[in-house]
């Protein structure tokens, strides 16, 4: 994570003078340009897929508050932070205890499902994120998906974006047999690296949720967060770089080859 750096200020008061550190503020959306003096060096790209590179949060939300409607709850903001990037189960889990429904974990997984093979097929690309794939892909930089969808969920959402997919070297997928544990645990990211023969710390991971960000740092790679405009930035802290959507990520930031196409 970036630190914002003290600077020193000289006070005059009444004749007497004292210097005293003031350490900025972070704003909400931390380190759009970031220090020349980042490390290692970053040879690998590894995106999440929902909310991210797919806007398919608004419609876990939709289809979410359906079902929190029937009991009279309401899907916050809060509840939403400890659902996103996570595994079905585990996510369904985590709805439910989050909002006290009277339905286990599983039933609470089949519905959702149920519900979301009607609207994933209206998925869209979220901005930026073909441009900053395509320029990835066309430099020569490895790139992954590392998504908690199962394989099931995965086709669906991406049946129309095939040949978008093609500049992926790898996709896996929360369902992987190799796979123990889902985010916020390293082991999707481990794998990615361990398939693409790469050592973690030269991978630099796309997130925008707290558990994906926990992943991708417990797994020792940089991490750039996009956050869900609905999650607390304070969540986000332990990225290295928060930003407001793709479009604003600069490669060079990252010792990356510049995007050559405006925004």
């Amino acid at each position: 994570m970036f630190t914002p750096a003290f600077c020193t200020v000289k006070l005059s008061i009444a004749n007497q003078t004292a210097t005293i550190a003031v350490q900025p503020v972070p704003c909400r959306f931390m380190s759009l340009s970031a220090p020349a003096t980042i490390s290692p060096t970053i040879t690998h790209i590894i995106f999440d897929l929902d909310g991210l590179l797919l806007n398919t949060e608004h419609l876990h939300a939709q289809v979410i508050q359906d079902i929190a409607d029937r009991y009279g709850k309401t899907y916050t903001p809060a509840a939403k932070a400890k659902v996103v990037g996570k595994r079905a189960l585990e996510s369904s889990q985590a709805l439910v205890d989050a909002l006290g429904l009277p339905m286990t974990g599983d039933a609470c997984r089949i519905e959702r499902h149920q519900r979301m093979r009607r609207v994933y097929p209206s998925t869209k690309l979220m901005p930026g994120a073909e441009r900053i794939t395509q320029h990835f892909h066309h430099n020569g930089v490895p790139m992954a998906i590392a998504t908690s969808s199962h394989d099931e969920n995965f086709q669906l959402k991406t049946a129309h974006h095939q040949s978008w997919l093609q500049q992926f070297n790898l996709i896996v997928k929360g369902d992987d047999p190799a796979l123990q544990r889902g985010k916020p645990a390293p082991d999707i990211f481990l794998l990615v690296a361990q398939r693409l023969a790469v050592e973690p710390q030269h991978c630099l991971v796309f997130e925008d949720s707290p558990a994906g960000v926990a992943a991708a740092r417990s797994a020792g790679m940089s991490v750039v967060a996009v956050p869900d405009p609905d999650l607390d930035p304070v969540l986000f802290q332990a990225a290295d770089q928060v930003l407001p959507s793709l479009n604003a990520f600069e490669p060079e930031t990252w010792s990356l080859s510049p995007f050559t196409v405006m925004a």
